[in-house]
């Protein structure tokens, strides 16, 4: 990111990598706490959080709930992917 700014003892970019988990709630107490002390201090990263949060809310108000993978779908991505399946049945 071109404008790198540490806000909050965070840089953007490092809010940046926290924005989805940000997003879905996902975030230990203390790292919520730290991008949202950033986001406060921020308004490019404010702006733009906030911008992505409206699209992602879109995208599941539109889109819904994805159908699960049948295990099988699982595993032939998992390793088409290089990565392991989960062991959830």
């Amino acid at each position: 990111m071109k404008l790198d700014r540490e806000v909050a003892g965070l840089t953007c970019a490092r809010v940046l990598e926290h924005l989805p988990d940000f997003i879905d709630g996902r975030l230990a107490p203390a790292e919520r706490a730290s991008v949202e002390a950033h986001l406060a201090g921020c308004d490019v990263c404010e702006r733009f959080g906030g911008s992505y949060g409206a699209v992602v809310a879109a995208l599941r108000r539109e889109l819904g709930t994805p159908e699960p993978l049948s295990r099988d779908v699982e595993q032939r991505l998992a390793q088409a992917l290089g990565a392991p399946a989960s062991d959830d049945p």
